[in-house]
């Protein structure tokens, strides 16, 4: 079936739900026989962007590659789910500006329950100073002043935050009929 392409862009702290969201809605969208890609970043950073650290500098670059893939997939007619901590609204901008048919989901969820979800004890590290330049501890993460789609999933449950963004695709024309 062809399709329309897009990014669907999830931005938020770590451990706020990006992932399990963009998983979600991939499921959604191969059933209504859309072509999906995820790029999540962890995956990416093992894979695509291994040679960066996490300065602003290497966390631009990583993003500015993961543009680059997102732009060539979409053009190509693939919904492609991106999952980025990408804590700053001038690469989100830049990453808009790119690729064009872009959809931000602000995956909006506290500090004190990002903290509580992480199975990797990151943010303890964190706290610790065994983990430096960590988002929401010792690093920045600037809300997003463009964003199209904003679930707060820390007040949501993921069938609720699922909803809020298939509605939101619909009436912005990016799902088959």
């Amino acid at each position: 079936m062809e399709h329309k392409g897009f990014t669907l862009w999830f931005t938020g702290l770590p451990c706020s739900g990006k992932t399990v969201l963009a998983n979600a809605i991939a499921d959604e969208l191969r059933k209504k026989g859309m072509k999906v890609e995820r790029l999540d970043g962890d995956i990416v950073r093992k894979n695509l962007t291994r040679d960066l650290g996490f300065s602003e500098e290497d966390r631009n670059m990583n993003i500015e590659r993961v543009t680059f893939v997102a732009k060539l997939l979409t053009r190509n007619g693939v919904a492609v789910l991106a999952s980025f901590v990408s804590p700053y609204n001038k690469i989100r901008a830049y990453s808009r500006k790119e690729i064009g048919e872009y959809i931000l989901v602000y995956v909006k969820c506290s500090l004190e329950e990002c903290e509580k979800r992480d199975i990797k004890g990151m943010y303890s590290k964190a706290r610790a100073g065994e983990i430096k330049a960590f988002t929401g501890i010792d690093h920045p993460f600037e809300e997003p002043d463009t964003a199209d789609i904003v679930v707060e999933t820390d007040k949501q449950t993921v069938e609720e935050s699922k909803q809020i963004i298939l509605k939101a695709l619909d009436k912005m024309g990016y799902l088959p009929n």
